[in-house]
């Protein structure tokens, strides 16, 4: 079983640059998306074998979250009750047979920090929903969930500690996760290597110089541990400012 993240930043900008090509090269079983950045009705994607599911903000050309999946689901969830961001699309729950699929585009705090303590308290609500879910059926988490959780993830540690993404606080949040049963499946894979990012910023030669964060996920239940199979990151793709993440599972 092949699934793939990937924040596209702005969906139809996206398939200008090739993620029709790319999407049909993987044959993932299932795909997310993050920050699709449209309405409906303002795109058609004919994906043949696929179902769609979308989560629009409210707001016009911002955020958004959707997926694409083989296997139709036995439910579905747009958003978290609880959140105060369910108008900005931001979650999705997919229900299968034997796991959920949760998609989720989590807030930046901002580059002042002005919305760190809603950003913290979002990410306490979002584990105990992932604990809640757990407790029924194994979870596979995956996003764009704009933090770098270890000194590894990140290209220039010393310059960004305390910058939106970086601060120990929202890092360890995602170490708080983690320690409640769940796996951060590259770290799995490559517990020590440096220099694996998944976002770049758009500024000159950032990217060919390789300078960036890893902040993009696939945090699955320690239930699924036995069935993790490979995590990779594609940072050759382009059409994003991030770069898409697969997670393959023998399911």
């Amino acid at each position: 079983m092949k699934l793939v993240s990937w924040n596209v930043n702005g969906l139809r900008a996206c398939v200008r640059k090739g993620f029709l090509e790319y999407f049909e090269s993987m044959d993932a079983d299932i795909f997310c998306v993050q920050e699709i950045k449209l309405q409906e009705g303002q795109i058609d994607l004919q994906l043949d074998g696929y179902h769609q599911y979308w989560n629009y903000a409210l707001k016009k050309g911002y955020s958004g979250t959707a997926v694409f999946t083989k296997e139709k689901p036995l439910s579905v969830k747009y958003g978290v009750g609880d959140l105060e961001a369910e108008n900005e699309g931001r979650i999705l729950t997919l229900e299968f047979p034997h796991y959920y699929v949760v998609n989720v585009y989590t807030p930046n705090s901002q580059r002042d920090l002005a919305r760190l303590p809603f950003r913290l308290e979002w990410e306490d609500d979002m584990r105990a929903y992932l604990k809640k879910l757990n407790q029924i059926k194994p979870v596979i988490y995956c996003g764009d969930l704009n933090v770098a959780h270890q000194e590894s993830d990140v290209r220039n540690v010393k310059s960004n500690i305390g910058n939106s993404g970086f601060t120990f606080e929202e890092r360890g949040k995602m170490t708080d996760l983690l320690a409640e049963g769940f796996i951060d499946t590259y770290r799995y894979f490559n517990p020590d290597q440096e220099g694996a990012y998944t976002w770049w910023s758009y500024m000159s030669k950032v990217r060919e110089r390789n300078i960036g964060w890893r902040i993009d996920y696939f945090i699955v239940s320690k239930g699924l541990e036995p069935l993790l199979k490979d995590a990779t990151i594609h940072s050759d793709i382009l059409g994003s400012d991030h770069c898409p993440i697969v997670l393959e599972l023998q399911i």
